[in-house]
């Protein structure tokens, strides 16, 4: 076996793995590179891989960050199965699209307002090669094993990270090797927990928050701090505006604001879901009930839509969401996308942003680069579209609804290995987290071998 590490290495983005074995060439995840500048160009370099040469793709999750990419890799020439469960695939017909749509988007924009360094600029790819991309996949149920050679099989376990996420096992003749693609946290709601996994020849393993600890004070996973930001920012009279990934923040987020007016600890409030794809991610988390967990499951046979606030309206139009920026009574909008760097949160920044009764309230990770980032390190000025936009609202970051198991998490579920892998690769985390990372392992495991592979590094297994 080899390993190949194209994408996800000190870094949280652009998750690329070149696995091959018995003779087969297998890709697991097919992400965008987001956020700083010298990553984002790398997605528009030739593919770092023949994709001509890949007998296939798995994906881990739907994330556009693990997904976003193949459209890019179709267009170039992969013919092969992208497998994926079924859950991921029912995402993926509205995440890839989507992202196609904002490519094209964004160079019509440059185009028409001749903000482009080229004589014409041009979208990463098109919807007609998400289309095409999405007729490849192939839909596997969790626990089956699937053939790719002779001696050379996969199989799915649940990760617990968003609807659909899997970690991926691969068995060899006489190795097995897992990668973890994102790890859930325990206790969220929804879905189930991240599996246990007794054992693998070789762990490839994220660490986004490998140097953090979401905070306690925050309340159960954000829940009591997302009540205290909606209460004051109503009683200014102002909006509460969430950045928010369409896919799994989207559906947590109403989760717990539906829990809050129940409990009357929030009033009840007009709440804005402003993304079609965010709408259509609604449906296919309250069907895929194979995913669900007890509790979701319980709430829904006693009648309740678990996913639902008292007063929500779920906005699919362009007239729509302009509508929601001429209200100025308190209420929720809930917007893609999560890091703030494209989609209809864009325009709401620039709406609310220069208000101080508003609040902008970042629900998870912010990568390098990221106008969320800028946001959440303290920029007074934002700049969207070639304006500077000053920042009088409110900024907050709640750790506590990530997606992500933070450093302790990421360690328990890592408890349930009763033997050491021959060797533990850490990737999808910035330089820091992944360093803290492999010391809290180290410090936990001593025999355990730690590896931080680097970009486009091979490893013989």
């Amino acid at each position: 076996m080899r390993l190949t590490f194209l994408g996800a290495t000190e870094t949280v983005t652009g998750s690329k793995f070149l696995l091959e074995a018995a003779g087969k060439r297998v890709l697991i995840d097919c992400g965008l590179f987001q956020g700083l500048k010298e990553l984002r160009l790398r997605n528009w370099q030739e593919p770092p891989v023949d994709p001509k040469s890949l007998d296939a793709i798995i994906l881990t999750h739907a994330h556009i960050d693990h997904t976003g990419y193949l459209p890019r890799m179709v267009n170039q020439g992969f013919r092969g199965p992208v497998y994926g469960t079924p859950a991921t695939i029912d995402l993926l017909r509205i995440l890839l699209p989507d992202s196609a749509h904002l490519q094209e988007e964004e160079a019509n924009f440059r185009n028409k307002h001749h903000r482009t360094k080229h004589e014409v600029a041009l979208p990463l790819y098109t919807t007609e090669d998400a289309d095409a991309a999405l007729r490849l996949t192939k839909s596997v149920p969790y626990h089956q094993w699937t053939p790719l050679g002779s001696g050379f099989q996969f199989d799915l376990m649940p990760a617990g990270h968003i609807l659909g996420s899997a970690f991926v096992r691969f068995q060899g003749e006489s190795k097995t090797v897992l990668f973890t693609g994102d790890i859930g946290r325990f206790d969220t709601p929804i879905i189930k927990d991240p599996s246990p996994v007794e054992s693998a020849d070789y762990l490839i393993m994220e660490s986004t928050y490998g140097n953090r600890l979401h905070k306690e004070q925050e309340g159960h996973h954000g829940k009591l701090a997302l009540r205290d930001v909606i209460v004051a920012t109503a009683r200014r009279g102002g909006t509460v505006l969430i950045p928010s990934f369409a896919v799994g923040r989207a559906q947590e987020i109403l989760y717990h604001m539906r829990e809050l007016e129940e409990e009357g600890e929030i009033p009840i409030l007009p709440v804005y879901v402003d993304s079609p794809m965010a709408v259509d991610a609604f449906e296919i988390y309250h069907d895929h009930v194979e995913e669900h967990d007890v509790e979701m499951n319980r709430l829904k046979a006693d009648g309740t839509n678990p996913l639902r606030t008292r007063n929500v309206a779920f906005t699919r139009t362009v007239q729509e969401s302009k509508a929601i920026n001429e209200h100025h009574f308190p209420s929720v909008v809930v917007s893609a996308n999560g890091m703030a760097t494209g989609g209809r949160i864009v325009h709401h920044l620039m709406h609310r942003l220069p208000d101080e009764r508003n609040s902008v309230v970042f629900v998870g990770f912010q990568a390098a680069g990221t106008r969320g980032r800028y946001l959440v390190e303290g920029a007074r000025t934002i700049r969207i579209y070639g304006i500077d936009y000053p920042v009088r609202a409110e900024i907050k970051s709640i750790q506590g609804f990530s997606a992500h198991g933070d450093a302790n998490e990421l360690l328990r579920w890592l408890q349930s290995f009763k033997t050491a892998p021959l060797k533990t690769f850490l990737v999808h985390g910035e330089p820091r987290a992944i360093v803290a990372m492999k010391e809290r392992i180290l410090e936990k495991h001593p025999d355990w071998p730690v590896a931080i592979p680097h970009y486009r590094e091979t490893f013989e297994l």
